[in-house]
């Protein structure tokens, strides 16, 4: 009778390390990451229609494709200094709860396929942003990633209420 651990098998599962795929894009110099799996696309800046009494961080609505969408200023939203929109300038459209979103950043990096053992739990007090944004911070390639938490970047009614946005 031939084992696993003759042919090899279970050695072979023992080595296979649980990913994760993130997008990754930057807020002036520091390094933020979403889930791929709630991305929908990348896209350049084009015209926005401004919104009157929207919140703050609302900088208006875009119709990509026939769908209308909100665009969240994440420099806005964290508390981050302003910028002007440049050419490296983006807008990740991410899917939430049903509801499509554009989060406009300053440059996107690229997908990241990252073990989750690298992720830990983020430090206390030592980041740039409020840390009820921020889900976790992952170690890779010499540099770290601040994982943000898509639940928390606004809260339910905030949420409700830019949601009707697009419907």
């Amino acid at each position: 009778m031939i084992t696993k651990t003759q042919t090899g098998l279970s050695a072979k599962a023992e080595k296979r390390t649980e990913t994760v795929q993130l997008v990754s894009f930057l807020l002036g110099e520091e390094e933020y990451a979403i889930p791929i799996t709630n991305v929908q696309g990348i896209n350049k800046m084009s015209e926005i229609t401004k919104l009157p009494n929207a919140f703050e961080y609302v900088e208006g609505i875009i119709n990509l494709r026939g769908n209308i969408i909100p665009l969240i200023n994440l420099r806005k939203r964290l508390s981050l200094p302003p910028k002007e929109f440049d050419k490296t300038t983006r807008f990740i459209v991410i899917e939430y709860e049903n509801h499509l979103f554009g989060f406009i950043v300053d440059f996107v990096n690229r997908v990241l396929t990252i073990p989750k053992s690298t992720i830990e739990p983020p430090p206390p007090s030592s980041l740039k942003i409020d840390s009820k944004y921020v889900t976790a911070i992952a170690k890779y390639e010499n540099r770290l990633i601040i994982l943000l938490d898509l639940t928390k970047v606004f809260t339910k009614e905030e949420f409700n209420q830019i949601s009707t946005l697009n419907g």
